[in-house]
């Protein structure tokens, strides 16, 4: 973790004063989540008003690990070189048994499959703060601190809504915004005013959190030590930052409660000493794993903690709510460019809920393995990890962390049947390292895919081009995949990729003679040879508009597709309305 530097202050807004809002959307909350799809959605040209009731960005305990795909959606909206510095690129997680004796080093698949490191340390301070920096280079973003959402109105076409200073001292502004996306935490102003329950469980149990500096820990990865006498997780970080979590006795503290010095100094005893300066914060508190009954009402949607709320022992709340905006904010990008229809809309709830869910669940079951207080159950768990590492199956299952839930969609904007087994559609698109361009350029594959749809070509001839552009796929970019270490040759409106460092070979080299049609979110809709593209264009129609009918000659490839945001045109029938006013956000 870095050096702290204060959170990032916004000049508070005079409302009375400012110009009529013009925004497609509006975010409420800039945690993480909230500022990632501000970020996504400028990105694709949407205009954005992003509104958080508190002066500045956090300064909480909170998230400190971002995964692999997390830094891939920052690479999507092109502030991934922004965000490494606050990061200590790691290698997973640790676990150590009864009298911290060590168990497993779960390092994930270790070959950057998605072209970042697999598990990444941070402050959650220190990311927030670099997100809105980043957003002052984004002229479609509007940022407003101190402000929150008090009303909102749901029409066929658009949604009324009533934002206003958070302390009341000016009259609250009504405008009109095509878009909610609630982004606002656990007490989500955005979901009570929707009346959304959230169903689950919440847990009694009483951690203690302190965020520490000056700490010798050098390790590039977290700790979780199960000893039951104290379940602790250490986490390491930059510059002599470290995070550190026990699980407190009955009597130890509360939740809420400011934690004692003397209390946190005992803790940390066992691994360092300490003072109280070297002390940034210390919080205790409790979790909890519940999940909203729904994501999307009309046009309103939920992401992150207010969507889903989960233990912390799987590292996956923030990643979460980074995987919401990525799977939403090109399907708006879609639907106001008039690309697609509302239905694309249903598919966020469709393709995040299991997801979700099943991250939850992991979270749960995780802490009663790992962070067990039975000494029974603990030397059990300790001797199946011992068994499980001596076989293949079980180091690989262990080590590769493939207990993580299978994030495949089966349901959604994807078609799922192809006639391989083994298919690779519904998961996420591997990202290797490929030569690229007349001066064979070695870049990430995202690089060349662009910001829309794309349709890689993997041993295919100029008919099989040709029939794929005239059955009416999603516009996009058009990327033929070379293999066998030849040459990429460009092609008027196709381009071409080479393996740079054998991972292109390993991951196509069984797919000659298929198309893999690409979203933007990098999830593979279909993959399917080229007799099979009328098929999968129909699937898609519901969801995706088809590029204009046209055949290519060898030396025509379709060209490539502008995505320029188109601005809904105004209706005005009233179906819905939604308003609470008199509560205002918790």
């Amino acid at each position: 973790m870095s050096n702290p530097q204060p959170p990032h202050p916004e000049p508070q807004r005079r409302f009375a004063s400012a110009a009529p809002v013009q925004a497609d959307a509006l975010v409420v909350g800039a945690g993480p989540t909230g500022l990632t799809a501000a970020h996504l959605l400028g990105s694709f040209g949407i205009r954005v008003l992003l509104v958080e009731r508190n002066p500045t960005t956090s300064n909480d305990a909170k998230a400190i690990s971002l995964d692999d795909e997390s830094l891939r959606t920052l690479q999507s909206a092109g502030i991934d070189g922004a965000v490494y510095p606050i990061i200590v690129p790691g290698t997973g997680t640790k676990y150590f048994g009864v009298g911290g004796r060590p168990l497993v080093h779960a390092r994930g698949l270790g070959d950057q499959r998605f072209g970042h490191p697999f598990k990444n340390p941070f402050a959650q301070p220190d990311l927030e703060r670099v997100l809105v920096e980043e957003l002052r280079g984004r002229p479609d973003v509007e940022t407003r601190f101190r402000t929150r959402l008090f009303s909102l109105e749901q029409h066929s076409d658009r949604v009324r809504v009533g934002v206003g200073p958070s302390d009341g001292t000016e009259p609250v502004e009504h405008f009109d915004v095509s878009y909610v996306l609630g982004c606002d935490g656990g007490r989500s102003t955005v979901r009570e005013l929707l009346s959304i329950p959230m169903r689950g469980r919440s847990f009694p149990d009483v951690w203690l959190v302190a965020d520490t500096v000056g700490d010798p820990h050098d390790q590039r990865y977290g700790m979780h030590m199960g000893d039951p006498s104290r379940p602790t997780v250490i986490v390491p970080g930059r510059d002599g930052r470290c995070r550190y979590e026990f699980l407190l006795h009955p009597g130890e503290g509360l939740p809420g409660d400011p934690p004692s010095f003397e209390l946190v100094r005992d803790l940390l005893r066992p691994y360092r000493e300490i003072t109280p300066d070297q002390v940034e914060r210390a919080v205790s508190y409790t979790f909890h794993a519940l999940l909203a009954d729904r994501l999307r009402d009309g046009r309103c949607f939920l992401l992150g903690d207010a969507a889903h709320m989960m233990p912390p022992f799987a590292g996956q709340g923030l990643n979460s709510g980074v995987r919401d905006a990525a799977n939403l904010c090109w399907k708006l990008a879609d639907v106001l460019a008039g690309r697609s229809g509302d239905t694309l809309l249903d598919t966020y709830d469709t393709e995040r809920r299991p997801h979700a869910q099943a991250v939850i669940d992991l979270s749960v079951r995780l802490g009663r393995i790992v962070m067990t207080t039975s000494r029974g159950r603990a030397r059990l768990r300790d001797l199946l990890v011992r068994i499980a590492m001596h076989t293949p199956q079980g180091r690989r299952y262990l080590t590769e962390m493939r207990y993580r839930p299978n994030s495949r969609v089966r349901s959604g904007a994807v078609v799922p049947f192809d006639g391989k087994k083994g298919s690779p559609v519904g998961t996420s698109l591997p990202q290797p390292r490929v030569l690229h361009g007349p001066q064979l350029q070695v870049t990430r594959l995202d690089n060349v895919l662009g910001r829309g749809w794309s349709l890689l070509g993997v041993g295919l001839t100029d008919g099989d081009w040709n029939t794929a552009a005239r059955a009416g796929l999603p516009a996009g970019k058009r990327v033929s995949v070379v293999l066998d270490d030849r040459y990429p040759r460009d092609r008027p409106g196709r381009t071409a990729v080479a393996d740079a460092d054998g991972r292109l070979q390993a991951l196509f080299g069984g797919l000659t003679g298929h198309f893999l049609l690409v979203r933007p979110d990098r999830l593979i809709a279909a993959v399917f040879p080229a007799d099979q593209a009328e098929r999968v264009s129909h699937s898609l129609r519901r969801f995706a508009a088809p590029a204009r009918d046209v055949s290519l000659a060898a030396s025509d490839g379709p060209a490539e597709t502008s995505h320029e945001v188109v601005r809904p045109r105004p209706a005005h029938t009233l179906t819905k309305s939604v308003s609470k006013t008199q509560g205002g956000p918790r």
